[in-house]
């Protein structure tokens, strides 16, 4: 699981609104990438809100902010029209993101194990490296701390 000032993991995935984002395109731009369970739950639809919400601050701080889950495209755009999304949401189908940040973990739910998405956020610097973690994520305030953080970049 990479932590800060490790060098993020590069990726290149499907974006809403067409075509792919290749993370290491973006060197030189700070970069927020929030990782969430699943479209159109309570904590999710909250967050992506939120942050769509505070797009145009992050936007101003010259920062680039992503959502990803495992949803497919198609339960992206229905989740982005349903909510009049902003933020733009990329699709990790086969799961080698989320594994490859450490946030497919086991989950105990109700006393059933599952695997699924820890919610966490990452704050990549223009340098490519890890400058901040959230880890296991609660959504209220969780927008504003990150764009404080960014901010003192």
């Amino acid at each position: 699981m990479p932590d800060i000032n490790d060098t993020a993991p590069d990726f290149t995935l499907p974006v809403t609104g067409g075509g792919e984002v290749t993370l290491s395109a973006l060197n030189g731009t700070p970069v927020v990438l929030f990782f969430y369970p699943r479209d159109d739950t309570p904590g999710c639809t909250k967050e992506s809100i939120s942050f769509s919400a505070k797009l145009s601050d992050f936007e101003a701080a010259g920062t680039k902010v992503f959502g990803i889950s495992r949803d497919t495209m198609a339960k992206h755009d229905k989740f982005v029209a349903k909510h009049a999304l902003t933020v733009p949401l990329l699709s990790d189908e086969e799961g080698t993101v989320t594994e490859s940040y450490g946030v497919w973990v086991e989950k105990n739910m109700y006393g059933k194990k599952s695997m699924g998405i820890e919610r966490a956020t990452y704050l990549i610097g223009a340098d490519g490296k890890i400058a901040q973690v959230w880890r296991k994520v609660k959504v209220p305030g969780h927008v504003e701390a990150v764009l404080e953080t960014v901010r003192a970049l």
